[in-house]
């Protein structure tokens, strides 16, 4: 065999990323011959690429971890509430030397290509080095937020300064001092950096089109009492965040924001803002379902921008307008509105003023000319959709997914689409993925796929796709759900905004994560009800089993 060639796995894995590591790490336990491809030298996913001054997680470090092993889970120490990027990144490495992962990974590799072969019922997977992989599966676990997007914008080329992405940071130190440094977006990324980058840049300056909400993360230290006490009961909260709606470790308040009287309203309100940070959504059940509801949030959330912004010209570009609270996915910030009381720090509004190129020496907006020395793209993500769409991956008859999703990403479950058999997305659109904590996610994903898999291979069973009726309501279901919430009220990279093009269509599915998985344990119980399956001795495409 060629040493560019590897034949005859069970399974390829897209991604060494969390989700890409507890699926290998699943198939691995349950007897499976397993590789990894990832494109950088180390694993990690987004968590290796975002190291931007002021990357951290948004969710607290304890439920932001690996559930599927009692002994990592007490011997890793997290330091604080909300992990850093180099601590997250720490902790994969950790779980991947823990479980000698590493060797079942190429590194330095990125698909370029995969086709089903309907004879062989097998993947043929391509990549960038000339190395050619099959397998009987292909799992996409490339993540939702790795694909960068970069502004097009003229004379990038002329400028004399550095360009940095926040998604594609250089890991030597970059330094600000003496500089004059824009921030084009103002997403998390954004957030997070400003305040960082304030501290050290002679002057800062924050292009911003539209405003969106930011809640204190409240970052602390983790004490050695603090950490005993959740590793003693450690069970109990993962239980909890399996079964709570978004998957992180506290139960929404099961009150209505109408019910209480303003008083006490007010104090739900501090408390939430003070500890909860993304969490502060839920401090009342309904407030990503009611319009009323969340006016209450957002005027209090508007009110606190106010408190912290001292100039009334900045503050009220500051102050998000004109869409409901967390319809747009809200920030977690450190510092974020008082670095704009800096006298080094200014606000600049691109949608009043729209940038129209890059000079040599800065950028030119259609109000003035700013001189830079350095700019930054915050601007994210092809998300949900990018990662998947970027490779050509084609199924049946010649079909690719691109041209399939073309009008938007159709499959069932999130997990399966029709005419690309024993082909697996992780956490991508259909599922909750950024609407959860995707690590609760991943892992209900990893464990799924792979006792389907196991079910499969006992039942002689050689093919699985999704039934296209069925992927059809599974589409219809998510338009539903969603409908019932406010996500559909603002443009965001939940309904596709964020690329100019990009299907208009609600992505990720909002029924919770709890609703999810009993989903998922129904679809089980039924004999994997939803998805097509043929016998390993029969290859007639019109003598498939119907579950």
């Amino acid at each position: 065999m060629s040493i560019n060639k590897i034949e005859g796995l069970d399974a390829v894995i897209v991604g060494a990323g969390f989700a890409g590591l507890r699926m290998l790490y699943t198939l691995r336990k349950a007897g499976k011959s397993v590789t990894v491809i990832e494109a950088s030298d180390q694993v990690g996913g987004v968590w290796n690429y975002n190291r931007y001054p002021g990357a951290r997680c948004d969710v607290e470090s304890y439920d932001y971890s690996y559930g599927f092993s009692r002994e990592l889970e007490q011997e890793w120490r997290w330091t604080e509430r909300y992990a850093t990027q180099s601590e997250v990144l720490n902790y994969i490495r950790y779980a991947a030397m823990k479980f000698d992962l590493n060797k079942d990974i190429i590194f330095n590799t990125r698909m370029t290509d995969a086709e089903y072969n309907e004879h062989h019922a097998n993947w043929t997977i391509m990549t960038d080095t000339g190395k050619e992989i099959t397998a009987r599966f292909l799992i996409m676990a490339v993540g939702q937020l790795s694909q960068p997007k970069k502004p097009d914008i003229p004379g990038e080329e002329l400028f004399k300064g550095e360009i940095l992405h926040s998604a594609l940071w250089p890991r030597e130190h970059v330094h600000f001092e003496g500089k004059k440094v824009g921030i084009i977006g103002t997403g998390s990324s954004g957030v997070q950096m400003t305040p960082v980058i304030a501290k050290h840049a002679d002057h800062l300056k924050v292009f911003q089109r539209t405003a969106n909400f930011s809640i204190p993360a409240c970052h602390a230290y983790i004490s050695d009492e603090e950490d005993a006490e959740i590793k003693e009961h450690y069970q109990e909260r993962r239980e909890q965040c399996r079964n709570s709606p978004t998957g992180l470790g506290f139960m929404p308040n099961k009150t209505s924001a109408l019910d209480d009287p303003p008083e006490k309203r007010e104090e739900v309100f501090e408390a939430a803002y003070n500890r909860l940070g993304f969490g502060f959504a839920l401090a009342y059940y309904d407030i990503l379902l009611n319009q009323e509801a969340n006016d209450l949030a957002a005027d209090f959330l508007r009110r606190k921008i106010a408190e912290k912004v001292e100039d009334p010209e900045t503050r009220e570009k500051l102050t998000p307008r004109g869409f409901p609270f967390g319809a747009m996915r809200p920030s977690v910030d450190d510092g974020y509105y008082e670095a704009f009381n800096r006298d080094n720090v200014e606000l600049v509004d691109v949608k009043e003023h729209p940038i129209q190129e890059i000079t040599e020496t800065g950028i030119s907006t259609t109000a003035e000319h700013h001189p830079l020395d350095m700019i930054i793209y915050a601007t994210g993500f092809d998300v949900f959709t990018g990662s998947l769409l970027a490779p050509k991956i084609v199924g049946r008859k010649g079909l690719t997914l691109k041209e399939k999703w073309k009008d938007g990403p159709v499959n069932y479950l999130g997990l399966s689409t029709a005419d690309f058999p024993n082909f697996f997305i992780m956490v991508g659109p259909g599922s909750p993925s950024l609407l959860s904590n995707v690590l609760v996610s991943t892992e209900d994903h990893a464990d799924f796929i792979s006792d389907m898999i196991t079910y499969m291979d006992e039942n002689h069973i050689r093919e699985v796709e999704a039934n296209p009726e069925e992927e059809r309501e599974w589409v219809q279901h998510v338009n539903e759900r969603s409908k019932e919430t406010l996500y559909p009220k603002a443009r965001s990279y939940y309904n596709g905004d964020e690329i100019p093009g990009k299907p208009h269509v609600f992505m990720p599915y909002s029924g919770g994560v709890r609703g999810y998985r009993r989903i998922l344990q129904k679809v089980v119980d039924a004999g994997y009800e939803g998805f097509e399956m043929k016998k390993a001795w029969n290859r007639l495409r019109d003598n498939v089993t119907r579950y």
